[in-house]
Protein backbone atom coordinates (compact mmCIF):
# COMPACT_ATOMS: atom_id res chain seq x y z
CA UNK A 1 0.00 0.00 0.00
CA UNK A 2 1.43 3.37 -0.99
CA UNK A 3 1.94 6.27 1.41
CA UNK A 4 2.58 9.97 0.92
CA UNK A 5 6.27 10.86 1.16
CA UNK A 6 6.21 14.45 -0.15
CA UNK A 7 3.36 16.93 0.15
CA UNK A 8 3.62 20.61 -0.76
CA UNK A 9 0.80 23.11 -0.35
CA UNK A 10 1.18 26.58 -1.85
CA UNK A 11 4.94 26.28 -1.34
CA UNK A 12 6.95 29.33 -2.35
CA UNK A 13 10.60 30.31 -2.16
CA UNK A 14 11.93 33.87 -2.38
CA UNK A 15 15.55 35.00 -2.41
CA UNK A 16 16.66 38.63 -2.23
CA UNK A 17 13.17 39.73 -3.20
CA UNK A 18 13.04 37.40 -6.21
CA UNK A 19 10.44 34.66 -6.42
CA UNK A 20 12.10 31.34 -7.31
CA UNK A 21 9.07 29.09 -6.76
CA UNK A 22 5.45 30.08 -6.26
CA UNK A 23 2.22 28.28 -5.48
CA UNK A 24 3.54 24.72 -5.71
CA UNK A 25 0.92 22.09 -4.84
CA UNK A 26 2.43 18.63 -5.27
CA UNK A 27 2.09 15.17 -3.79
CA UNK A 28 4.47 12.23 -4.24
CA UNK A 29 3.60 8.75 -3.01
CA UNK A 30 5.91 5.87 -2.21
CA UNK A 31 5.11 3.94 -5.41
CA UNK A 32 5.72 6.85 -7.77
CA UNK A 33 8.83 7.80 -9.77
CA UNK A 34 8.80 11.45 -10.83
CA UNK A 35 10.68 13.41 -13.46
CA UNK A 36 11.17 17.17 -12.91
CA UNK A 37 11.62 19.05 -16.17
CA UNK A 38 11.74 22.70 -17.21
CA UNK A 39 13.91 25.49 -18.64
CA UNK A 40 17.00 26.83 -16.90
CA UNK A 41 15.92 28.99 -13.98
CA UNK A 42 12.49 27.37 -13.73
CA UNK A 43 13.07 26.30 -10.12
CA UNK A 44 13.90 22.60 -10.56
CA UNK A 45 16.87 22.45 -8.18
CA UNK A 46 15.03 24.60 -5.63
CA UNK A 47 12.10 22.18 -5.74
CA UNK A 48 14.50 19.31 -5.11
CA UNK A 49 16.06 21.18 -2.18
CA UNK A 50 12.61 21.54 -0.62
CA UNK A 51 12.07 17.80 -1.05
CA UNK A 52 15.47 17.12 0.52
CA UNK A 53 14.78 19.23 3.64
CA UNK A 54 17.77 21.34 2.62
CA UNK A 55 15.64 24.45 2.20
CA UNK A 56 12.57 25.77 3.99
CA UNK A 57 9.73 27.40 2.03
CA UNK A 58 9.28 31.15 2.42
CA UNK A 59 5.55 30.50 2.59
CA UNK A 60 3.25 27.52 2.30
CA UNK A 61 4.00 24.11 3.78
CA UNK A 62 6.26 21.19 2.91
CA UNK A 63 5.58 17.84 4.56
CA UNK A 64 8.18 15.09 4.16
CA UNK A 65 7.61 11.56 5.48
CA UNK A 66 4.65 12.83 7.54
CA UNK A 67 6.70 15.60 9.14
CA UNK A 68 6.15 19.32 8.56
CA UNK A 69 9.62 20.66 7.79
CA UNK A 70 8.84 23.86 9.70
CA UNK A 71 8.20 21.89 12.90
CA UNK A 72 11.12 19.46 12.95
CA UNK A 73 14.90 19.58 12.82
CA UNK A 74 15.66 18.78 9.14
CA UNK A 75 18.64 16.71 10.29
CA UNK A 76 16.16 14.15 11.58
CA UNK A 77 14.70 13.68 8.10
CA UNK A 78 17.86 13.60 6.01
CA UNK A 79 18.97 10.05 6.97
CA UNK A 80 15.75 8.83 5.37
CA UNK A 81 16.38 10.72 2.11
CA UNK A 82 18.96 9.66 -0.46
CA UNK A 83 20.38 12.54 -2.51
CA UNK A 84 22.77 12.44 -5.47
CA UNK A 85 23.93 15.63 -7.18
CA UNK A 86 26.97 17.12 -8.84
CA UNK A 87 27.33 19.56 -5.93
CA UNK A 88 27.49 16.66 -3.47
CA UNK A 89 29.94 14.79 -5.68
CA UNK A 90 32.37 17.70 -5.44
CA UNK A 91 32.33 17.38 -1.64
CA UNK A 92 33.30 13.71 -1.66
CA UNK A 93 37.03 13.10 -1.00
CA UNK A 94 38.72 12.13 -4.25
CA UNK A 95 41.35 10.16 -2.30
CA UNK A 96 38.76 7.93 -0.58
CA UNK A 97 38.14 4.42 -1.91
CA UNK A 98 34.88 3.71 -3.67
CA UNK A 99 33.91 1.24 -0.93
CA UNK A 100 34.44 3.87 1.77
CA UNK A 101 32.55 6.50 -0.23
CA UNK A 102 29.51 4.21 -0.04
CA UNK A 103 30.12 2.88 3.48
CA UNK A 104 30.27 6.33 5.08
CA UNK A 105 26.70 7.02 3.96
CA UNK A 106 25.63 4.73 6.81
CA UNK A 107 26.84 7.45 9.22
CA UNK A 108 25.84 10.39 7.04
CA UNK A 109 29.47 11.48 6.65
CA UNK A 110 31.73 11.78 3.62
CA UNK A 111 35.03 10.32 4.83
CA UNK A 112 36.29 7.57 7.12
CA UNK A 113 37.39 8.70 10.57
CA UNK A 114 37.16 6.59 13.74
CA UNK A 115 33.77 5.02 13.18
CA UNK A 116 33.52 1.24 13.01
CA UNK A 117 31.49 -0.75 10.51
CA UNK A 118 30.02 -4.20 10.91
CA UNK A 119 30.25 -6.98 8.35
CA UNK A 120 26.61 -6.38 7.45
CA UNK A 121 27.48 -2.79 6.46
CA UNK A 122 30.30 -3.94 4.18
CA UNK A 123 28.11 -6.63 2.63
CA UNK A 124 25.39 -4.10 1.89
CA UNK A 125 27.93 -1.65 0.45
CA UNK A 126 29.24 -4.33 -1.91
CA UNK A 127 25.68 -5.30 -2.82
CA UNK A 128 24.61 -1.78 -3.81
CA UNK A 129 27.87 -1.27 -5.71
CA UNK A 130 27.10 -4.46 -7.63
CA UNK A 131 23.55 -3.26 -8.34
CA UNK A 132 25.01 -0.18 -10.04
CA UNK A 133 27.75 -2.21 -11.77
CA UNK A 134 30.71 -0.61 -9.99
CA UNK A 135 31.60 -3.32 -7.45
CA UNK A 136 34.78 -4.07 -9.42
CA UNK A 137 35.91 -0.54 -8.55
CA UNK A 138 35.52 -0.96 -4.77
CA UNK A 139 39.25 -0.53 -4.03
CA UNK A 140 39.83 2.28 -6.53
CA UNK A 141 40.06 5.89 -5.42
CA UNK A 142 36.95 7.92 -6.19
CA UNK A 143 38.96 10.60 -8.00
CA UNK A 144 40.37 8.05 -10.45
CA UNK A 145 36.95 7.13 -11.85
CA UNK A 146 35.33 8.36 -15.03
CA UNK A 147 32.43 10.78 -14.77
CA UNK A 148 29.95 8.00 -15.47
CA UNK A 149 31.50 5.74 -12.85
CA UNK A 150 31.42 8.55 -10.28
CA UNK A 151 27.73 9.13 -11.00
CA UNK A 152 26.91 5.47 -10.38
CA UNK A 153 29.00 5.35 -7.21
CA UNK A 154 27.20 8.42 -5.91
CA UNK A 155 23.81 6.82 -6.58
CA UNK A 156 25.00 3.66 -4.82
CA UNK A 157 25.98 5.85 -1.88
CA UNK A 158 22.56 7.52 -1.89
CA UNK A 159 20.74 4.17 -1.57
CA UNK A 160 23.18 2.69 0.98
CA UNK A 161 21.03 3.74 3.95
CA UNK A 162 17.86 2.27 2.38
CA UNK A 163 16.08 5.65 2.07
CA UNK A 164 12.35 6.20 1.83
CA UNK A 165 12.88 8.88 -0.80
CA UNK A 166 15.60 9.09 -3.47
CA UNK A 167 16.41 12.43 -5.10
CA UNK A 168 18.56 12.63 -8.22
CA UNK A 169 19.70 16.00 -9.58
CA UNK A 170 20.63 15.58 -13.26
CA UNK A 171 22.36 12.21 -12.84
CA UNK A 172 23.08 11.89 -16.58
CA UNK A 173 24.46 15.41 -17.07
CA UNK A 174 27.83 15.57 -18.88
CA UNK A 175 27.84 11.84 -19.71
CA UNK A 176 28.65 10.60 -23.20
CA UNK A 177 26.04 8.60 -25.11
CA UNK A 178 27.23 5.18 -23.93
CA UNK A 179 27.54 6.17 -20.27
CA UNK A 180 24.18 7.94 -20.39
CA UNK A 181 22.39 4.95 -21.85
CA UNK A 182 23.98 2.57 -19.35
CA UNK A 183 22.89 4.79 -16.46
CA UNK A 184 19.38 5.30 -17.85
CA UNK A 185 19.03 1.53 -18.23
CA UNK A 186 20.17 0.96 -14.64
CA UNK A 187 17.83 3.65 -13.34
CA UNK A 188 14.94 2.10 -15.25
CA UNK A 189 15.62 -1.30 -13.73
CA UNK A 190 15.84 0.20 -10.26
CA UNK A 191 12.66 2.26 -10.73
CA UNK A 192 10.79 -0.88 -11.76
CA UNK A 193 11.64 -2.71 -8.56
CA UNK A 194 8.76 -2.84 -6.04
CA UNK A 195 11.34 -2.47 -3.25
CA UNK A 196 12.67 0.85 -4.60
CA UNK A 197 11.72 4.02 -2.72
CA UNK A 198 9.85 6.96 -4.20
CA UNK A 199 12.16 8.66 -6.72
CA UNK A 200 12.32 12.27 -7.90
CA UNK A 201 14.78 12.97 -10.73
CA UNK A 202 15.61 16.35 -12.23
CA UNK A 203 16.68 16.37 -15.86
CA UNK A 204 16.99 18.85 -18.72
CA UNK A 205 16.34 16.30 -21.46
CA UNK A 206 13.43 13.93 -22.09
CA UNK A 207 15.94 11.52 -23.66
CA UNK A 208 17.30 10.92 -20.16
CA UNK A 209 13.94 9.77 -18.75
CA UNK A 210 14.25 6.07 -17.85
CA UNK A 211 11.61 3.49 -18.61
CA UNK A 212 9.59 2.84 -15.46
CA UNK A 213 9.19 6.44 -14.36
CA UNK A 214 5.52 7.06 -13.75
CA UNK A 215 4.94 10.81 -13.35
CA UNK A 216 6.34 14.16 -14.42
CA UNK A 217 6.15 17.73 -13.17
CA UNK A 218 7.05 20.53 -15.59
CA UNK A 219 8.10 23.90 -14.17
CA UNK A 220 8.18 27.21 -15.98
CA UNK A 221 8.90 30.60 -14.46
CA UNK A 222 8.86 29.17 -10.95
CA UNK A 223 5.35 27.75 -11.28
CA UNK A 224 3.97 24.32 -12.07
CA UNK A 225 3.07 24.24 -15.76
CA UNK A 226 1.78 20.65 -15.62
CA UNK A 227 2.00 17.62 -13.35
CA UNK A 228 0.64 14.10 -13.52
CA UNK A 229 1.10 10.73 -15.23
CA UNK A 230 4.14 10.93 -17.46
CA UNK A 231 2.46 10.32 -20.82
CA UNK A 232 -0.15 12.98 -20.07
CA UNK A 233 2.46 15.50 -18.98
CA UNK A 234 5.46 15.14 -21.30
CA UNK A 235 3.49 16.25 -24.35
CA UNK A 236 4.32 18.51 -27.26
CA UNK A 237 1.84 21.15 -26.09
CA UNK A 238 3.08 21.22 -22.48
CA UNK A 239 6.78 21.38 -23.36
CA UNK A 240 6.23 23.90 -26.17
CA UNK A 241 4.50 26.21 -23.73
CA UNK A 242 7.06 25.69 -20.94
CA UNK A 243 10.15 26.21 -23.14
CA UNK A 244 8.67 28.90 -25.37
CA UNK A 245 9.44 27.09 -28.61
CA UNK A 246 7.44 24.68 -30.76
CA UNK A 247 8.56 21.20 -29.69
CA UNK A 248 7.47 17.80 -30.94
CA UNK A 249 7.66 14.98 -28.39
CA UNK A 250 7.66 11.32 -29.37
CA UNK A 251 7.58 8.17 -27.27
CA UNK A 252 8.81 4.74 -28.31
CA UNK A 253 9.03 1.70 -26.02
CA UNK A 254 8.79 3.91 -22.95
CA UNK A 255 11.58 6.30 -23.99
CA UNK A 256 10.99 9.90 -25.06
CA UNK A 257 12.61 12.18 -27.63
CA UNK A 258 12.03 15.87 -28.30
CA UNK A 259 12.99 18.17 -31.11
CA UNK A 260 12.02 21.61 -32.38
CA UNK A 261 9.28 21.57 -34.96
CA UNK A 262 10.57 22.57 -38.38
Amino acid sequence: MSSTVVSMQSAAVERSGNTILEGVDWTVTSDQRWIVLGPNGAGKTTLLQLAAAQLAPTSGTVTLLDENTAEIDPAELRPHIGFASSALSRRLPYGETVLDIVLTAAYGITARWKEEYEDIDERRAHRVLAEWKVDHLADRKFGELSDGEQKRVQIARSVMADPELLLLDEPAASLDLGAREELVQLLGGYAGSPSAPAIIMVTHHVEEVPVGFTHAIVLSGGRVAAAGPIRETLTSDVLSSAFGIAIKVKESDGRFTARAKS
